[in-house]
């Protein structure tokens, strides 16, 4: 065991975050203990902790075990996810679970090779399954491991770089003690997440402290290093919120892409916030004739990739639909259990306050 590896190991046996996946894992036995660490590390996938631990225990608590989760329906598996973001995680949690039930007798596969052929499931989620919920020795590599092992070994190559990311998951592996891959790739990540931080890392409190290359050049904040990010474009949209005895009209997005499977109110990009706008749009979207009523308020919302300002009206229809139009009228009671997008959920609850 590598003196790194051995001062990391002692830290987590004293600091541990206690997290409701590794009270499953620590209380439960077969197949349960690997869907609970599955479910947390899809969840945990670009998201906090904090924003995850609520939604991990409504999860548990809606689909206790894999078969119930192979067998919901997909509405209400993204209504379960509404608001974690990066809804293709949770379509893909889904399709893995059929296939699982389908394909390996309701047992998740404990190998690499086979949980990389499951849905949303890529090397550093493999390893961390296979480490955490079967104790295979494999290490695994996350955005908290990049930043501690960038940081303890002075790693100046840029971490979301091809060459940086193989020097890192080499010495994580490296470094990787037979027999406690799981305290290990775990000691990490809460390493990285409560003491080795983005900013204003408390290296006072860190085990490693006395090993750490970039500490003794007074250089770990700039560790690890990063290649320059474009700029993030800014997208226009406007919003048709049709309303008609009681109902409103909504789309179901494609199960690709962005907001995969999710409902939205009849949207189009736009150059300017204008009525005009509005209407030549959402023809040229939906084949749909509306004419504006009233303004509401705007809504701005940051996604990974770019910035979105968008502008809801009121809409009444000028035109009946077509009888082929594939949007649907939906009670306005009923929205809460239709799975929308947080910009849309917006929108609905904007029509929902007095």
């Amino acid at each position: 065991m590598t003196e790194f590896a051995r001062r990391l190991l002692a830290w987590y046996e004293k600091h541990a975050r206690v997290l409701p996946w590794r009270t499953l894992a620590g209380q439960r036995s077969g197949p349960l203990d690997s869907y609970a660490v599955w479910v947390s590390e899809i969840m945990l996938q670009q998201t906090r902790v904090e924003a995850v631990i609520p939604y991990f225990a409504r999860w548990m608590e809606r689909f206790p075990t894999l078969a119930a989760l192979a067998a919901a329906p997909e509405q209400d598996v993204l209504s379960a996810w509404e608001g974690l973001g990066y809804y293709s995680r949770a379509r893909h949690l889904h399709k893995a679970a059929q296939i699982v039930v389908a394909e390996h007798g309701g047992q998740i596969p404990a190998n690499l090779t086979e949980l990389r052929k499951l849905p949303g499931i890529g090397r550093y989620t493999a390893a961390a399954i296979a480490s955490i919920a079967f104790g295979q020795d494999v290490a695994t590599l996350d955005g908290n491991l990049k930043r501690v092992l960038a940081r303890v070994f002075d790693v100046a190559l840029p971490a979301d770089s091809a060459q940086g990311e193989n020097a890192l998951w080499k010495l994580a592996e490296t470094h990787l003690p037979p027999g406690r891959a799981s305290d290990y790739n775990q000691a990490l990540m809460d390493l990285g997440a409560t003491i080795c931080l983005p900013k204003n890392p408390r290296c006072l409190l860190c085990p490693a402290q006395e090993l750490c290359l970039a500490r003794q050049q007074g250089i770990q904040e700039q560790r690890p290093v990063t290649k320059p990010k474009a700029e993030i474009p800014r997208k226009r949209k406007a919003a048709a919120v049709i309303l008609l005895d009681g109902k409103t009209l909504l789309n179901r997005r494609p199960a690709g892409g962005l907001l995969g499977g999710l409902w939205e109110f009849p949207a189009a990009e736009v150059e300017t916030d204008s009525a005009e706008a509005l209407v030549t749009a959402i023809e040229a979207a939906y084949s749909l004739k509306v004419t504006p009523l009233t303004r509401l308020p705007q809504i701005h919302h940051a996604y990974t990739h770019f910035r979105l300002t968008q502008t809801p009206w009121l809409c009444q229809l000028a035109e009946p639909l077509a009888v082929s139009s594939a949007l649907q009228w939906i009670p306005l009671p009923e929205l809460d259990s239709y799975p929308m997008g947080k910009v849309d959920r917006r929108i609905a609850r904007q029509l929902a306050s007095p």
